[in-house]
């Protein structure tokens, strides 16, 4: 198991991210629109996962306008952010800060958290998931991971959009 903090104080997760060169872990998360979608969807493109807590707090939301506007008109890559907010709470979100470049998936029927390692087991979080950056290649091979070590802290972009090219 892993650790992160939140506000100084260790929080314990469900296990650890996927190791970079690894395979992908298939998933099944929910659209906005009810719909479910698996990592099979987004086949022949680099996807980056940006997984946070709720997009309902300012560090989460601030990491979902970066990714949208620092990747818009990048048709080679998709990016993805998941949450364990509804899909209700995600499509207010996303259209109140015009979130279009991006597609915004919740967790929230899925064993994704812990099959990527990020549930949160303890502390005032518990059941949410950590932030964390996954980048997964279009042959679904892991090619960058970052687990932010205080949740409270935004990850870092420049690294993360560094293995797009």
């Amino acid at each position: 198991m892993t650790t992160v903090k939140l506000k100084g104080n260790a929080i314990t997760l469900s296990g650890n991210l996927p190791e970079k060169g690894s395979k992908a872990r298939e998933f099944s998360l929910i659209r906005r629109d009810l719909s479910e979608v698996s990592l099979e969807n987004f086949k022949g493109k680099k996807r980056i996962l940006s997984i946070v807590p709720s997009l309902d707090t300012g560090v989460c939301a601030t990491s979902a306008k970066k990714f949208n506007e620092r990747l818009s008109g990048n048709d080679g890559v998709v990016m993805i952010n998941i949450s364990m907010d509804l899909p209700f709470a995600q499509d207010r979100f996303c259209k109140d800060e015009d979130i279009d470049n991006s597609e915004t998936l919740s967790a929230f029927r899925s064993t994704f958290p812990e099959d990527y390692g990020i549930k949160i087991t303890d502390g005032p979080l518990k059941g949410l998931c950590a932030r964390a950056i996954v980048i997964i290649d279009e042959d679904d091979k892991v090619i960058y991971t970052e687990l932010v070590p205080e949740i409270t802290q935004e990850p870092d972009y420049d690294r993360a959009i560094s293995h797009l090219s």
